[in-house]
Order: structure tokens, then sequence, then C-alpha cells
């Protein structure tokens, strides 16, 4: 009994831990990305177009994998599929530090974006733990702890450029490993065997075979249509979010790393202090819909801070952002976690992974040829999107 405790608990630290390294892995490399690509840019604009088409390809590979791994994780069990996810991630952010070439750092993200069903086994992990009426709420620590991560990764990884830009690539793979050995060790399988989905053929593993099983879940289907505005926005803003700053403000990593900081420290505070009040008081529909409310301001306030070369707007806009997106997260994924039966768990959040990965390969590649026309139009065509998301959302 006592070791059975024991790893129970292992177990559960290392779900909790793995959510947090999601936020502190992506958001690690996201200060230095710039400097990374400056040796292979011949203009500002070919640098815009890497960093864009860094992150296309990462979300491609991502878009391919996430729904394959889903399905796997409903007939295999978590375990299994969200070990190999922390051991594909930690060998492509070793690649991407290595790599002394272009075509280096492709092959990094690409590794990385196969391997990228990490956020959407747990999302299934937890939700295969927690009563339907907690997972809100559990989603909301989830979303915390991605909150501390994308808080304290800019800032180690604004410092730990100052040792050399790739030295914060190599810790992120260092502590994605180390997560990965804890995992095999403690963590405890969540879906017992009579409960896992049976068949499992090519189909079930096709990433578009997928998503036509998901749009076949006539719940999910307003949901996801204005999540995908929402995602897609997303993508062109945080593409060109670097870049953005440097341009525009000739900002350096380190204050680079604080901004987006900001945005993790943003979505700690609101997941534990200002969401429980929230859901007191409000609908999780309302919810949504202050929080998209806060992201169409944050896209006006980026927007008008590139016209007029404003930091102060700039800070407005994050602020919005960050705020906006972390009530809108949580509540959403929990709408859609409550709307399928507990077999689709893993389908439905890998699909929904999937949406967004594909929304995070078209994002930035519109972003990029955007800002090559003007550094502001990416958040013009964010702002857009919200509008949209938002009225969708209404009339759903």
């Amino acid at each position: 009994f006592y070791m059975y405790s024991f790893t129970n608990k292992h177990s559960k630290v290392f779900g909790y831990v793995s959510v947090l390294f999601t936020g502190l892995g992506f958001t690690i490399v996201s200060p230095v990305l710039p400097f990374l690509t400056l040796p292979y840019s011949h203009s500002i604009h070919q640098q815009a177009f890497y960093i864009t088409l860094l992150m296309s390809v990462y979300a491609l590979a991502a878009f391919l994998s996430a729904p394959i791994l889903g399905s796997l994780s409903d007939h295999f069990g978590r375990h299994p599929i969200l070990i190999i996810s922390l051991l594909g991630s930690s060998i492509g952010y070793l690649l991407f530090g290595l790599g002394n070439s272009i075509w280096m750092l492709f092959l990094g993200r690409i590794i990385e974006g196969l391997t990228a069903g990490e956020i959407s086994t747990l999302y299934a992990y937890f939700a295969d733990i927690t009563e339907p009426n907690e997972r809100t709420k559990v989603f909301g620590w989830m979303g915390a702890l991605v909150g501390i991560g994308t808080t304290l990764g800019p800032i180690i990884g604004g410092l730990l450029a100052e040792l050399g830009n790739s030295v914060p690539i190599f810790i992120g793979a260092l502590f994605t490993f180390l997560n990965a050995v804890y995992g095999y060790t403690f963590m405890l399988e969540s879906l017992p065997i009579k409960k896992r989905s049976v068949d499992l053929s090519f189909s079930h593993v096709r990433p578009f075979h997928q998503l036509q099983q998901l749009f076949k879940i006539s719940s999910v289907i307003p949901l996801l249509t204005a999540g995908f505005a929402v995602w897609l926005a997303a993508g062109s803003l945080q593409s060109i979010f670097s870049q953005f700053s440097i341009d525009a403000f000739q900002w350096k990593a380190g204050l680079v790393g604080l901004s987006f900081s900001l945005i993790g420290i943003l979505d700690t505070v609101s997941q534990l202090f200002i969401m429980p009040r929230l859901l007191k008081k409000f609908s999780e529909q309302q919810i949504t819909r202050i929080g998209m409310f806060s992201e169409i301001l944050a896209y006006l306030f980026i927007t008008l801070s590139g016209i007029l070369l404003l930091p102060i707007l700039f800070l407005f806009g994050i602020i919005c952002y960050g705020f906006g997106d972390s009530i809108f997260t949580p509540v959403f994924n929990g709408q859609l976690s409550n709307s399928v039966s507990d077999n689709q768990q893993g389908l439905v959040m890998g699909g929904t992974q999937s949406i967004q990965s594909l929304s995070r390969v078209i994002g930035p590649l519109i972003a990029g040829q955007l800002y090559a026309a003007a550094p502001f139009l990416p958040t013009v065509f964010g702002f857009l999107l919200m509008i949209f998301a938002y009225y969708h959302y209404n009339k759903k």
C-alpha cells in the first residue's frame, strides 16, 4: 500500500511537472530565435521568414502526429505515448541547439514537432483521473503551471543566452530528458485496459481520418470553429512576437524574454486568483466571452503600438492577451472534454491539438507575408479573426 501511494503521488507530480515543462520548453527558446537565425539571414524580411517558417514546420509536424498520438494513447495507454513524446522533444531540442546550419535548425524543430502530442496526452491523462465536474478546475491548474513555465522560460532563456544562444536549448533538452526518466520510473497508467479503444488500424492513425472522426461529434463543432480562429490569430502573433519587438522597439534578448514572461505571470495570477472567483460568479460560456473580448483588445493595442511605435501600447496589449488567453484556454478545454465520453478523450484532445497545430502552420506563413508588407499587419489579421471567433461563439 505504501509503495502504491508513493508511486501514485509521484505519478501526479510527474504529470504536473510535465505541464510546467511544456510552458518552459516552449518559451525558453523564444528570446533567442531571432539571434539563432540571424547568421543565415541576409535581410530582416528573410530573418522573419525563417522564424515564421520554423514555427510552421514545427506546427505541421505536430499536426500530423498529434491525432495519431492521441489515438495511440486511447489504445495503448497514456504512459508509453507520453514518455515517447518527452524523449522526442529532448532529441529535437538537442539537434536544434547543435544546429550549425539552417537545415539543422529545421530538423530539430521537425523531430520535436513529430512527438508534440505531449500536451494532448497530458490533458487526456488528467481527464482520466478527474471527475467531469472537476475538470475545468484541474485544467485551470494546468494552465497555471503552463503560465509559470511560460514566465520562467523567457527569463531563463534570456539570462542563459548571455552564455551562448544555444545554451537555453541544451538546458531545455536536459530537463525534458530527466523528466522522461522520472515519468518512466514513477508514472502510473491512468487508462484501464477495459476503457481503451479496441480497434487500431491504419485508418485510425491517419491525421485527416482523425479529424473526420472528430467532426462527426456534433457537440464539438461549434466550439472548434471558434477555437480555430482564436488559434490562427495566436499562431500569427506568436510567430512574429520577438521579431516585432526587436524591429519596432530595438529590444534585446533579455527584454524580449521579460515581455514573454509577463504573459506567463498574468496566466499564473489569473489561474490562481482570478479564475476561482470568475467560476463562482459566471458561467463557463460567459468566461469564454470575457477572455475572447480581452484578446480582441490585445490585438488592437499591439497593432497601434506598431503604427505609433509606442512600447507602452505593446505592454497594454501583452497584458490583455495574457489575461484573455489565461481564462479562455482552461474553460474552453473543459467544455470540449465534457462534450464527449471517456474513451473519446484522447481523440478529442489529440484532434484539438492537431487543429491548433494546423492553425500554427497557416498562421505563421500568413504572418510572414504580412510582416514583409508592414510589421503591424499580422496583428490586424489577428484582430479580425478574433472578431469572427467572438461572433461565431455567440451564435452557437
